[in-house]
């Protein structure tokens, strides 16, 4: 499996904006749906947005209105985060679904590809 690769994680201070690139079209297989999750320290790992085939989108509560996953012609995924705050400190990987199911519902599971990860940290 060719392995997914985030880039433009970094610091910035509460309020503040970020955009999380990654490439898909790195990755030769189908892919069914892309995803955006995050890791905090401690903390389990949590789906952030999803986006499939259809263009259909889900977000989890904590970050809708203030985070957009979208996917360019040339298929590279983007997470532009707006409105920062100290709580989205994490590591963020973007995942892809090689196969059909519910992906909109962020589920680490669902997901076969994954991303080394992105370092985000918001200060306050």
């Amino acid at each position: 499996q060719v392995p997914l690769v985030e880039s433009g994680g970094g610091s910035v201070q509460a309020g503040g904006s970020l955009r999380l690139s990654c490439p898909i079209s790195t990755y030769n297989r189908n892919t069914y749906c892309v995803a955006w999750f995050r890791q905090a320290p401690g903390k389990e790992r949590e789906g952030v947005a999803a986006l499939d085939r259809d263009t259909s989108v889900e977000y989890t509560d904590s970050v809708r209105g203030r985070f957009t996953i979208s996917q360019d012609k040339t298929k590279i995924m983007y997470l532009q985060m707006n409105s920062l705050v100290p709580e989205d400190t994490a590591i963020y990987y973007c995942a892809a679904a090689t196969s059909p199911g519910p992906c909109g519902w962020l589920r680490v599971k669902d997901y076969d590809t994954w991303g080394q990860g992105t370092q985000v940290t918001v200060s306050s």
